[in-house]
């Protein structure tokens, strides 16, 4: 009768790690200026190039504002704050993030809500000031927005990233309008909700089920929850993932290891 795709939108449709990282940069000097005061452009440069090795533990948005303070404590002493950053490495962070996280929140006195919406009004004047730029640090990955555009597939989103940024990326960079009841960002709550909600609609009975998405953490709690074993689980390849994550999701059977070609193929 036909196919539905979920997919994840950072790291499946767009790498927006150029993006989200000067968001959090820029983001992370409103929040703690006094720390910014001896950071060059050339430290500023070291950082965001470190964050697309650790990209692949975010999970929202708002972290990425913790992973760059956290890299510029394991650079600076001076402005160290954290008890976790003493010989802690890019592939610490990467090992240990969820162990790490709430140490930092709490040691830093910080709130999540606060540092979404922070995060969400740093990306609001950015775009509002310059959305050239703010369009040019994010790319589709290749082949995906002509896939977009011709699926014959039924296509949501199911996405961490706020709607509104999702949709303008779609406009912009693929030229793709989705309904708006089609995209499902941060605060819809968690992905195996939305999963439940797709497949209950009286107009999807009969289709087959597709959700495509980069972290293998994510596609392991949609195994536990035995409502959604009608699923089919891909991870992305080409992705925020690890060599370690994709030989894991090789082993388990739910799990097919998915290829950028392929997946606009499928969509197609």
């Amino acid at each position: 009768m036909g196919d539905l795709y979920a997919l994840d939108f950072d790291g499946v449709i767009c790498d927006s790690c150029g993006e989200s990282s000067l968001s959090a940069v820029k983001a992370a000097k409103v929040r703690w200026p006094g720390l910014f005061d001896d950071v060059d452009s050339t430290l500023e440069e070291w950082i965001v190039d470190q964050m697309y090795t650790v990209r692949p533990v975010v999970e929202t948005g708002y972290e990425n504002l913790l992973l760059v303070r956290l890299l510029l404590e394991t650079r600076l002493p001076s402005v160290r704050k954290s008890s976790v950053c003493e010989g802690l490495t890019v592939e610490g962070i990467l090992e240990n993030w969820s162990k790490l996280k709430p140490i930092i929140m709490e040691e830093w006195g910080e709130n999540r809500d606060a540092l979404v919406d922070l995060f969400g009004k740093v990306r609001d004047e950015w775009i509002d000031k310059d959305l050239a730029t703010w369009i040019g640090a994010n790319r589709l990955y290749p082949g995906v927005p002509e896939a977009l555009r011709f699926a014959s597939s039924s296509v949501y989103i199911v996405t961490t990233k706020q709607s509104r940024f999702a949709d303008a990326l779609l406009r912009e960079l693929a030229g793709v309008t989705i309904p708006p009841e089609r995209i499902f960002g941060l605060g819809t709550g968690p992905k195996v909700k939305v999963l439940k909600q797709l497949q209950q609609k009286p107009e999807h009975q009969g289709l087959t089920l597709h959700f495509v998405e980069d972290r293998l953490a994510t596609l392991k709690n949609v195994i536990k929850e035995p409502g959604l074993d009608g699923w089919n689980l891909y991870l992305g390849d080409w992705g925020y993932n690890t060599e370690k994550e994709r030989e894991e999701a090789a082993s388990i059977a739910r799990i097919k290891l998915l290829q950028l070609s392929d997946f606009s193929k499928k969509l197609k």
